[in-house]
């Protein structure tokens, strides 16, 4: 699954938004009914995990944990718990619970961010200030690029 682009769109009164029609149809294609929506570790942002994607990263997670470590179970359990799981209705509408819309400051215009195997979903006035701006981007992205291929 690659998810790319944003989108801006509203969401209603109720904290219905609709999921882009380019991004249905990938998780048509992909065979996926189900969402798991969260909270972006680091970002005032939700993320959309298809359930294959969120269940691999659960996976991977549970993997690096120990079980028998407290602050390793604390971390798990604060990253699966605070997740609600989505199915689109028949018009590609879902419904982000209110505390999610608090936690990432929405209110009603929206843009959607494809990341690869996940979407973000961002308030509008959020996106634009944790965008970097042109110049640091090209830095950062010349200086990644030269560590990779210093790497192989």
């Amino acid at each position: 699954m690659r998810f790319l682009g944003n989108i801006e769109a509203k969401m209603d009164a109720k904290g219905r938004a609709f999921l882009p029609a380019v991004f249905r149809k990938i998780l048509q294609t992909a065979s996926e009914e189900r969402l798991v929506l969260r909270k972006d570790v680091f970002q005032p942002c939700l993320v959309l995990y298809p359930e294959s994607v969120w269940n691999e990263q659960m996976d991977a997670l549970r993997q690096r944990l120990n079980r028998w470590n407290k602050q390793h179970q604390q971390v798990f359990r604060q990253f699966v718990s605070e997740v609600e799981v989505l199915t689109l209705d028949g018009n590609g509408r879902f419904l982000v619970p209110k505390r999610y819309l608090r936690m990432a400051d929405i209110e009603q215009d929206i843009k959607f961010v494809g990341m690869g195997d996940t979407i973000e979903i961002w308030s509008c006035q959020q996106a634009e200030k944790n965008q970097m701006n042109p110049e640091d981007f090209g830095e950062t992205l010349e200086e990644l690029m030269v560590e990779m291929k210093n790497e192989e």
